[in-house]
């Protein structure tokens, strides 16, 4: 693992800052954007929007068909002196909406934010009493200053299959520090998936930020489902693997398919989207995602799944409806957000998009400000969960009133 402290100078340059973030651009951060398919093209158009806003730091959120080893060797060159962290990506949140080619780069101004990060490799498997010790090390190493906040973001592998334990191990580590991210993505060809620290991108591995802010800020986390009285028993699973071989004591998919309604055949990304199995623990209900079938009959998830464990089906709400609902949150004078970094898992966008709704979707993520990426699995205050929109929504900095 590495440990650092990002104590970066910010640099100025460049022609413009990003101003499509709502009406008027965001106080705390610039957002960059280039659809171009060259990755130093794409990096040399972000940089000119973001280095006018004097970045700390800067988040790039990375689409799975640009080249990461012209990416990285870009990075030096463009963003000069500047800590950048971030991943590959099965979609990006940009300040249009919802979008699948466009990298994405949130910068975060000097002036409200300081960040320290760790790069937890090899990442599979798990050390869990690694990991408390040096997020427990990170923390004290970066302390935290009277009339400011801190939280933490994680970006893991999300082929790695280690999300559930890592995030519990670092809830432990960090103690009272909320714990908010989301794994990498590789759209939706799940061959391999990176998270991006020191100038580089690694597999098997996950990035975890400190960052301390003199902003306001509030976590986010829900999804759109309620449950049926549909229930199933796992009677055979490969737990490492995430793998459901047998429910209800018959094979996995024929079972689930039973359940839903449809033919076994019928399965896909898209049934599965529609059609999730929840997870109860005390009076919440967690998603947890099917990503696919194995040739055996089994089911393969996106979370800890293991034998004897009960799942119940879940029943989809409106899911534009919710996505309001849920991103409509004010501070405690009645102020929108100035942004909000979202995670949101790429089954919802999938359901989104078979919908018809990606039109209405992208309208409510611009109007309520919302940046970030496409999710194989989100993190949520020391839980791994799916189909789910996790984020963090910051608030304008307070305004000293002219005296």
């Amino acid at each position: 693992m590495s440990l650092d402290l990002d104590d970066i100078d910010g640099r100025t340059g460049g022609e413009r800052v990003m101003r499509d973030l709502g009406t008027d651009p965001a106080e705390a951060v610039a957002v960059g954007l280039s659809h171009a398919a060259d990755a130093g093209t794409a990096l040399a158009a972000i940089a000119r929007q973001i280095l006018p806003s004097q970045p700390g730091f800067v988040l790039l959120f990375v689409p799975r068909t640009m080249d990461r080893a012209a990416l990285a060797a870009a990075l030096g060159r463009e963003l000069p002196g500047i800590a950048v962290f971030g991943c590959t990506t099965a979609g990006q949140i940009t300040p249009a909406g919802y979008e699948n080619g466009a990298l994405v780069a949130v910068a975060f101004r000097r002036a409200h934010f300081r960040v320290a990060s760790l790069l937890v490799r090899p990442l599979c498997p798990v050390d869990i009493g690694d990991i408390m010790r040096q997020s427990e090390r990170l923390s004290a190493r970066f302390p935290a200053t009277a009339g400011r906040r801190r939280l933490a973001l994680i970006f893991a592998d999300g082929l790695a299959k280690q999300e559930d334990i890592l995030v519990a191990a670092l809830e432990a580590g960090l103690k009272d520090l909320p714990v908010f991210g989301g794994s990498a993505g590789d759209g939706l060809a799940f061959a391999e998936t990176f998270v991006l620290h020191g100038g580089a991108f690694h597999g098997n591995a996950a990035v975890l930020l400190l960052i301390e802010t003199d902003l306001d800020f509030r976590g986010l986390g829900f999804d759109h489902f309620t449950p049926t009285d549909k229930r199933m028993v796992v009677t055979r699973a490969l737990p490492e693997e995430r793998l459901v071989q047998e429910l209800n004591g018959a094979p996995a998919a024929r079972e689930y398919a039973r359940l839903v309604g449809v033919a076994p055949e019928r399965l896909s990304p898209i049934i599965f989207a529609e059609n999730p199995v929840l997870v109860r623990s005390g009076t919440t209900w967690h998603v947890r995602a099917i990503q696919g079938i194995c040739p055996a009959g089994g089911l393969t998830f996106h979370s800890a799944i293991d034998d004897g464990l009960l799942l119940t089906l879940g029943r989809g709400k409106e899911i534009i409806r919710t996505l309001d609902a849920g991103l409509s949150v004010c501070d405690g004078a009645g102020h929108a957000p100035d942004f909000i970094l979202g995670f949101d898992c790429y089954l919802r966008k999938l359901e989104i998009a078979h919908k018809g709704l990606e039109a209405a979707a992208s309208g409510t993520l611009r109007r309520h400000r919302v940046v970030g990426f496409n999710t194989y699995g989100e993190q949520h205050l020391g839980v791994h969960v799916n189909q789910t929109f996790v984020g963090v929504a910051f608030f304008r900095p307070e305004r000293v009133p002219a005296p």
